[in-house]
């Protein structure tokens, strides 16, 4: 896994793009003494920077003229952790759920807000930066002691099933990231699940009834339409 950046230092973003304008647009966005930037025009390139240099996140296309992102993404986790957000024109919900199957952090489809990739990008620089999963994780009025795998909502205690908690937790100490259905019920039900994403939904539904004030609008675990889930980050 990456070393993160030293604290005070620049972090090192490497831009995987072949279009010169997404470039330089990108740059001029990031323009900034709290980064340093590295490009890189194909899939190869890309790699090669990655090694080289080391970044602290990558910023990555996946209509590269020489390999497909995805297979870039699956390359780079062969060897390394660095947190991957894809930024594509390809919005179709297959697209996102192989890039994130592949390893991909996040996903944000062109066009999209200087603010809110500003935002994506701190998440994963906290992630990066997280040596543990922090003991007690707080979101709002939920807390999660993992050591003592205590589950609190406004003070007071609430009961989980074991599955429940460990659902729970996945997507807690992943906050800010998008898991795909396929990663979830892989990680909490093993392979043999993977085609039976309604285990999942049943189980999403009964735990947003657990910690939501209001289930139907969830505010800690987000849905990401036909792609899988997002637990709240604080950003």
């Amino acid at each position: 896994m990456n070393e993160p950046s030293s604290q005070g230092q620049p972090c090192r973003i490497l831009i995987v793009d072949d279009e010169p304008a997404i470039r330089r647009f990108l740059h001029a966005a990031l323009a900034d003494d709290r980064f340093t930037l590295v490009q890189a025009e194909n899939g190869h390139a890309a790699l090669a920077a990655a090694a080289s240099t080391r970044p602290d996140v990558i910023l990555l296309d996946l209509g590269l003229p020489d390999l497909d992102g995805v297979e870039v993404i699956a390359r780079l986790r062969q060897w390394s952790q660095v947190p991957i957000i894809v930024l594509s024109v390809r919005d179709r919900e297959a697209d996102k759920v192989r890039a994130l199957d592949a390893g991909a952090d996040d996903y944000l489809t062109k066009p999209f807000g200087v603010d809110e990739l500003l935002a994506r990008i701190r998440v994963m620089l906290r992630r990066a930066v997280q040596q543990a999963p922090e003991p007690v994780i707080r979101v709002g009025e939920l807390e999660l002691d993992l050591a003592c795998r205590l589950i609190m909502l406004g003070g007071k205690p609430v009961a989980l099933t074991p599955t429940e908690y460990e659902l729970l937790r996945l997507l807690a100490t992943n906050a800010g990231k998008v898991l795909t259905h396929r990663q979830i019920l892989k990680r909490i039900w093993g392979a043999a699940y993977l085609e039976q994403p309604h285990v999942l939904r049943v189980n999403i539904s009964n735990l947003r009834r657990k910690i939501e004030t209001d289930a139907s609008r969830p505010r800690y675990i987000l849905t990401e339409s036909g792609v899988g889930y997002r637990f709240r980050s604080d950003s």
